[in-house]
């Protein structure tokens, strides 16, 4: 019977590498991406004076969740830039968006972050240079109703 290793209290565990993901949009691998900035839940505090006393206390107030970016090589896929231009048209589709840290090796999922219901909100170019001789990357920022996150297959957490 095989067992995996379980950490020990006061024994250290290394954390995870931020340069194995990938971005699945509505469940397809979309794209070469460099960069994903933005992951964000604030839950801001509302102050709240109950009646009758002079104390404040403070309570959660509704999530926010911040726009991600996402950063990713000019390819001739015309995907993003079509979903981008459609919202722009009016016709908003909403797709479920998730962003995959993978273990060192490349190779197997360790965490999953699901943006929910998302929509492009802001496109931008790459920056283009004769001089230079980088990739062209281009950015997509998106907002998304709610996040989860999924542990190595594990069921969803929704924040």
């Amino acid at each position: 019977m095989p067992t995996t290793a379980t950490p020990q209290p006061g024994t250290p565990v290394d954390p995870y590498r931020a340069y194995n993901f990938k971005l699945l949009v509505n469940g397809v691998n979309n794209g070469h991406f460099t960069e994903v900035s933005g992951l964000e839940v604030n839950i801001p505090a509302v102050p709240y004076r109950e009646q009758g006393n002079d104390r404040i206390r403070m309570v959660p107030g509704q999530v926010e969740y911040g726009p991600v970016t996402l950063h990713f090589g000019l390819t001739a896929s015309r995907e993003l830039w079509d979903w981008v231009h459609a919202v722009a048209r009016g016709t908003v589709s909403r797709r479920n968006v998730s962003v995959v840290l993978l273990d060192a090796a490349g190779t197997a999922e360790v965490l999953r972050w699901n943006l929910i219901n998302a929509w492009p909100t802001n496109w931008r170019g790459a920056h283009l240079n004769t001089l230079g001789q980088e990739i062209a990357i281009a950015a997509l920022t998106l907002r998304y109703e709610s996040l989860e996150l999924e542990a190595g297959g594990a069921a969803p957490t929704t924040a």
